[in-house]
């Protein structure tokens, strides 16, 4: 079978299995090198060598014994999952809205929907944080979740509308002919076959709450709502007098074993969500 752009010869393979593994060694290497400090002792941190030579676990341990990163962890999941929530429950409304009703205003809805995606966050955590302060929400859960809704509303809607453009509409129109209301038809026809689609978008969103920094960063000061990219920043292990690299280090392999199983397990539901759509026929 003829490949993109000619055919598939041995040395095109060859090329093309070389720039690949030039860039999996590239965005692998600062992961294994966080991966091995984790599991160095203070004594062996600055050695140079990517393989420990004294292996341990307690920068570990020392990350759970105190509370600094277990409040920011449950902080990142509970923020996280209420955030991913809301918007998918949202977004699966104004997806069936846009790809099934006729109603004037869609094309502007769909416009200032994508405008939002696109408008850079960093302008807006001025006018964010003092709106927070005045209304009493800053350094608080629904301060965070609030601006993660606004910007992953958008990417829920998108996602969600390539998903229920493919659902036949005739299956909602032979439920109301045989007598189910449209929210019985909605409830039991076209919910279950649009739930891989809402299942990846609630995938795409999760990651995306469970990463940001700058809202986190700007709408919070204290161990009440800091989540985990940002209490790395000021983690200091488990004794402030001792290096905390490794400690660091063993909590940001912490937070990424959620997004890689995420990404191990459901990748080809995650690719099929966002290229859905983008080739007809």
């Amino acid at each position: 079978m003829a490949g993109v752009g000619g055919a598939e010869t041995p040395a095109r393979k060859t090329k093309w299995a070389l720039l690949n593994i030039i860039v999996m060694v590239y965005a692998l290497v600062p992961v294994l090198w966080i991966l091995s400090l984790s599991f160095k002792s203070p004594a062996t941190l600055s050695d140079g060598n990517l393989i420990p030579r004294e292996w341990t676990l307690e920068n570990y341990a020392a990350i759970f014994r105190t509370t600094e990163f277990t409040r920011a962890l449950l902080n990142s999941i509970g923020i996280a999952l209420i955030a991913t929530a809301i918007a998918v429950v949202l977004g699966t409304m104004a997806a069936y809205a846009i790809a099934r009703l006729d109603f004037p205003g869609k094309r502007l809805l769909v416009g200032a929907s994508l405008l939002i995606a696109m408008f850079p966050q960093v302008s807006l955590v001025s006018p964010l944080f003092e709106i927070e302060r005045t209304l009493g929400l800053f350094d608080t859960w629904p301060g965070l979740i609030l601006p993660y809704i606004t910007f992953s509303l958008p990417l829920a809607i998108y996602t969600l509308s390539a998903f229920f453009r493919e659902i036949p509409w005739e299956l909602e129109k032979a439920a109301k002919m045989d007598g189910a209301t449209p929210g019985q038809a909605f409830a039991k026809v076209i919910a279950p076959l649009a739930a891989p689609g809402v299942f990846t978008t609630a995938i795409l969103v999760f990651i995306f709450c469970w990463n940001d920094f700058l809202f986190a960063i700007s709408l919070t000061s204290t161990e009440n709502s800091r989540t985990v990219p940002v209490a790395l920043q000021f983690f200091t292990g488990d004794s402030q007098f001792e290096d905390p690299t490794g400690s660091i280090s063993a909590a940001a392999v912490v937070i990424t074993i959620p997004i890689i199983l995420f990404v191990l397990f459901f990748q080809r539901r995650i690719v099929s969500g966002l290229t859905s759509g983008a080739v007809k026929g």
